[in-house]
């Protein structure tokens, strides 16, 4: 199969995971987020090495260790992805799916985003209508929820940030994970043994089954990381952008029809805001994409037509 279509089939995978992840973290109560995101840490850890001990795959870590740049980058990784699990976590067991799923459907806008303050990109003028329509969609549920939607903000940011690091950072997918998880261990399991020693933690008191969900919590966590590192290093960025609609749809629909959260009108209004935001965002990705590709077999036909003479 072409590394394109892998990729691309390893980034379906990965957000249809994440998409339903909402139905996972109540399960969990009554264990609190910040214990649920250390238990994450911990068991995606073991999870991962795992993996690598059933591929035998350990040659890695010597070439890795003398590239301290990717070893930082991933360490940065690892940082902002805790902020994005432990914020996510929170938002689904206090009943803030709708608004997890808006961080997500704005992330393809903040990427945008990134790519002109950080990489100094120029927006064409369809994109720049894009970020100005997703602007104007969080000053209207701004007025909504009577706050900024700061929990949808900081998912969007920390996990467009997310990317753009593992993008840079170019590990295969379960090298990555394993120095990522690896560099979030002594916090995690340092806090795990703060709770058991004072009595806190839920591991051993809510019996057998909450251990096997928070055991599994690390496999769920690991498995969908894996497949986004495998695709964000063979798809470009604005593939991604378009494959990463599946998990807010997903969510969306789970916080709307199964957790039956509340949706005035004016939340409904600046929903289809930034609907509308990506939908001309998506038409102007594929109408770029299509000029790109018609510009190449332009080239490639002038090329072969100059071998010829």
């Amino acid at each position: 199969m072409p590394d394109h279509r892998r990729g691309v089939l390893y980034g379906i995978a990965a957000y249809t995971m994440w998409g339903l992840f909402p139905l996972y973290w109540p399960l969990l109560k009554p264990s609190g987020a910040v214990e649920i995101l250390a238990h994450r840490m911990v068991w995606s850890l073991v999870a991962v090495l795992a993996a690598l001990a059933v591929r035998r795959h350990w040659s890695w870590i010597r070439s890795l260790a003398r590239r301290p740049g990717k070893l930082a980058l991933l360490t940065i990784a690892a940082v902002v992805v805790t902020v994005n699990w432990g914020v996510y976590i929170y938002a689904v067991n206090t009943g803030h799916v709708v608004e997890s799923a808006l961080g997500y459907f704005i992330n393809p806008l903040v990427s945008v985003l990134f790519g002109v303050v950080l990489l100094r990109e120029r927006l064409r003028p369809l994109q720049w209508a894009a970020v100005g329509f997703g602007a104007l969609a969080v000053l209207v549920l701004a007025f909504d929820y009577g706050r900024l939607p700061w929990i949808a903000l900081t998912l969007a940011f920390s996990f467009g940030l997310y990317g753009l690091v593992k993008k840079r950072a170019n590990v295969e997918a379960t090298e990555s994970l394993a120095v990522e998880t690896l560099a979030l261990l002594l916090p995690a399991a340092g806090y795990l043994l703060f709770l058991h020693g004072t009595g806190a933690g839920t591991f051993a008191r809510e019996g057998v089954w909450h251990m096997v969900l928070l055991v599994g919590a690390g496999i769920i966590t690991a498995v969908p990381l894996v497949c986004f590192g495998a695709a964000a290093i063979r798809v470009p960025l604005s593939t991604m952008g378009l494959l990463q609609y599946i998990a807010p749809v997903l969510q969306f629909a789970v916080g709307v029809l199964v957790v039956k959260e509340v949706m005035p009108s004016s939340r409904w209004i600046g929903f289809s805001i930034v609907w509308l935001a990506l939908a001309v965002f998506t038409y102007d990705s594929v109408r770029a994409a299509r000029t790109a590709a018609r510009n190449r077999r332009s080239a490639g036909t002038l090329d072969h037509v100059v071998a010829e003479r």
